[in-house]
């Protein structure tokens, strides 16, 4: 059973680098301490990777992306909440049963967890649909041409612009989105507060801390993109780590 904090206003302290290094040192840890969990989560992941890329490339059913996406932000807050529960339990000292861990993550769909995996659903969507706004801004009038097995239409004026404007867009709903839930999705699991005090307390942490975690954000995207070009097999390895890592941040930045 989760032990739930008592309400409290959050107070935010000051990070710096150091904090992110130790968090990491300490997500390592608890990942080499608890590592068959992490390849349980992972493989979730994993498998939904390489679905999407077998029914992209082999079938050539490129409509199958988009549910299976989606179902990564609902699934990912519950994921989430697997791997900070294992820290917890590892700061505390009690046991990692399998079937506590998981009742733990099983008792979240009565709390907060659900509507912050709907908040994310919503970012998840909306992006979605602005992508194809901006690609039909730029790219609209050009002959109908299959982006995924010709790049030449990246090469022209109207791609490169869309390329520029999609990616200088999409940085921002990443930026949002990671200031929302950085440390929100712990803190939901950790204390007894709504939703969107969460995402503002995180929202408030990032702010705060701007250069810290920018450079936190960096090095989980970083850690994503590598994690991923491997067969997706990186990930058994980047998710766990910062999983573990982020609820360690979270213990420093938030008391």
């Amino acid at each position: 059973m989760t032990a739930v904090h008592p309400p409290a206003t959050p107070e935010i302290n000051e990070l710096d680098l150091s904090d992110l290094k130790a968090s990491l040192s300490l997500g390592w840890q608890d990942l080499r301490r608890a590592p068959l969990y992490g390849l349980i989560f992972a493989a979730v992941y994993v498998l939904g990777g390489w679905l999407i890329f077998w029914a992209t490339t082999t079938k050539g059913q490129i409509w199958w992306t988009l549910p299976a996406s989606a179902g990564f932000p609902i699934l990912g807050p519950f994921i989430a909440c697997g791997f900070y529960e294992i820290s917890r339990r590892l700061d505390a000292g009690e046991a990692l049963d399998m079937r506590g861990i998981f009742g733990v993550i099983w008792q979240q769909k009565d709390r907060q967890i659900p509507s912050m995996a709907a908040v994310i659903v919503v970012f998840f969507l909306f992006w979605n649909f602005l992508a194809h706004m901006i690609f039909a801004l730029f790219l609209g009038n050009a002959p109908m041409t299959n982006v995924s097995s010709s790049l030449a239409v990246f090469a022209t004026t109207e791609g490169m612009a869309m390329l520029v404007v999609g990616t200088a867009v999409g940085a921002v709903f990443a930026t949002l989105l990671f200031s929302l839930t950085v440390v929100s999705l712990p803190m939901l699991l950790d204390r007894e507060v709504d939703f969107v005090t969460a995402m503002l307390t995180s929202f408030a942490l990032v702010r705060e801390n701007p250069g810290v975690m920018l450079c936190w954000g960096a090095l989980i995207g970083g850690a994503l993109f590598l994690g991923m070009l491997p067969g997706f097999l990186g990930l058994f390895l980047v998710l766990p780590l910062f999983g573990h890592a982020t609820w360690h941040l979270y213990r420093r930045a938030i008391t």
